[in-house]
């Protein structure tokens, strides 16, 4: 590996490791975000949601961008636009500003990442393509435990809004480093399929909006089934449009592949996984075993070292096990670490929380850079970008349908559970109670000797919610690893 192939690595794991820090950075920040700018509860979700909409939607354009104007210009232009809008909540106090500039930096990051890993795919021979996409993927699966880490330390001494100042410094600075690494573009830059481009995002974002509204407003509302049912049928006029193009976006022909088909879902199901269970852990160390948010990002700290370490071994088993074997035993271990976190309660010590985040370290660890091998290298060389492009794209969805599931499922057993106490409980409080865990131990800490049995009434509906949750996402997994058992072919 020469120098400049190193430099290379080193500023495009360094950009991806920034945009997705940034999707999970902030879920420990909410709470002093809403003291400090009376935010509501709808808008705190949007703070974090509007990132990651904006994110999906654009991914397949942005790789296809990046392909026809080069990759590492593209990659410029949205660490820029990423670094601005980071800038932006250090001096707005408003709440919806700090949601649009969360959406921008969506905007930036949705431009960054298919450009990452287009660039060292093409900057690599084929013989060490799979090490260094094994690097990205590392990356990639932990960087948003790295955001869960960094953003607990700094709120443990500074205040939130460092957490955006230090992306937008990291941001500027990966800037003036891009312009000492090589840039790539297609040989045979095709027109840009404009119709193809305004269907994906239609479809993708809809859809993705209807799974993040699901919880909060119920799957069988208007908004929720509306957005779905129309990112569908936007999806359905995508397939459609590009069988017909001359220059298509995404040649959805390459889905017939069966190790690039696999290679997609794979990383959706890993996904659905990867953040349903830190949307429930995180939760459960600081609720149930009353972790302050510092000790609860370094509590996931397994799953990190896990992921990066495998992120180095696994290439080299790629070439020798398959993607079969590799793929399949990774999700069904992930299953098996969500069944373990169901079994957690009140008593459980962090020995056994460790012992099932790092059995999902070694899941996630070895069928990530599988997954992500099988889509860049069944895809023509000039179309990298979108393949980049749909091994996001599958990510991001996957997340979004993870946090849905378990935050309904969640939400569904809390409710059942708290309900038969929650006449007794005077208003405005029950309705608090009724919301979360989190406000039963605020009402709780309020009503003196009572607040107690409030307490523990609380804390058991949450973690039979927090069961229900756990293995309602590993029987999925389960299934997965089933299906890719017998779908994914023996090599990529």
């Amino acid at each position: 590996m020469t120098r400049a192939q190193i430099r290379l690595l080193a500023v495009a794991c360094s950009a991806v490791a920034v945009v997705i820090a940034a999707m999970a950075s902030l879920n420990t920040a909410l709470p002093d975000i809403a003291v400090d700018t009376g935010a509501t509860q709808s808008q705190l979700t949007w703070i974090v949601d509007g990132y990651t909409l904006a994110l999906a939607a654009l991914l397949l354009p942005a790789g296809a961008l990046g392909d026809r104007l080069g990759r590492r210009g593209v990659m410029i232009v949205g660490l820029i636009v990423f670094a601005a809008a980071s800038l932006l909540p250090l001096v707005a106090d408003a709440p919806l500003w700090i949601i649009g500039s969360r959406a921008v930096a969506g905007v930036g990051a949705a431009l960054v990442m298919p450009s990452t890993l287009s660039l060292i795919t093409a900057g690599f021979a084929e013989a060490h393509r799979a090490r260094v996409i094994g690097i990205w993927a590392g990356v990639a699966g932990s960087g948003a435990v790295l955001g869960m880490i960094l953003s607990g330390l700094v709120l443990e001494y500074a205040s939130w809004r460092v957490i955006f100042g230090g992306s937008a410094a990291i941001a500027i600075l990966l800037v003036v480093l891009s312009f000492t690494i090589a840039s790539s573009r297609s040989t045979q830059p095709l027109p840009f399929d404009y119709g193809g481009g305004i269907l994906v995002v239609l479809a993708v974002g809809l859809f993705v909006l209807g799974v993040m509204e699901g919880p909060h407003r119920g799957w069988t509302d208007v908004v929720t089934l509306g957005s779905m049912i129309a990112g569908l049928a936007a999806a359905a006029g995508f397939v459609l449009v590009e069988l017909r193009s001359k220059a298509p976006l995404l040649d959805v022909r390459l889905f017939r592949q069966r190790a690039f088909g696999v290679g997609a879902a794979g990383l959706s199901f890993q996904y659905l996984a990867g953040f349903g269970l830190f949307f429930l852990i995180v939760q459960y160390l600081q609720l149930v075993l009353g972790y302050s948010p510092l000790r609860a990002s370094l509590a996931l700290t397994p799953i990190f070292l896990v992921v990066m370490g495998l992120s180095l071994a696994v290439p080299a088993l790629l070439t020798r096990v398959g993607i079969r074997i590799l793929l399949s035993a990774g999700l069904a271990l992930i299953g098996v670490a969500l069944i373990l976190m169901g079994l957690l309660d009140a008593d459980s010590t962090y020995v056994e929380v460790a012992f099932a985040l790092s059995i999902a370290g070694v899941g996630v660890g070895i069928c990530t850079a599988p997954a992500t091998h099988a889509i860049v290298t069944n895809t023509p060389e000039d179309q990298l970008g979108v393949a980049s492009a749909v091994n996001d794209a599958t990510r991001e969805i996957g997340a979004a349908i993870g946090v849905a599931i378990t935050g309904s499922v969640l939400a569904a057993a809390y409710g059942h559970g708290i309900d038969p106490v929650a006449p007794m409980i005077p208003e405005p409080a029950r309705s608090a109670v009724q919301d979360s865990l989190a406000a039963a131990i605020q009402v709780a800490e309020q009503a003196g000797p009572q607040g107690e049995q409030l307490a523990e009434l609380a804390q058991n509906a949450f973690l039979d919610g927090l069961q229900q949750a756990s293995w309602a996402v590993a029987a999925i997994l389960l299934v997965g690893a089933v299906i890719s058992a017998f779908w994914a072919p023996r090599r990529s």
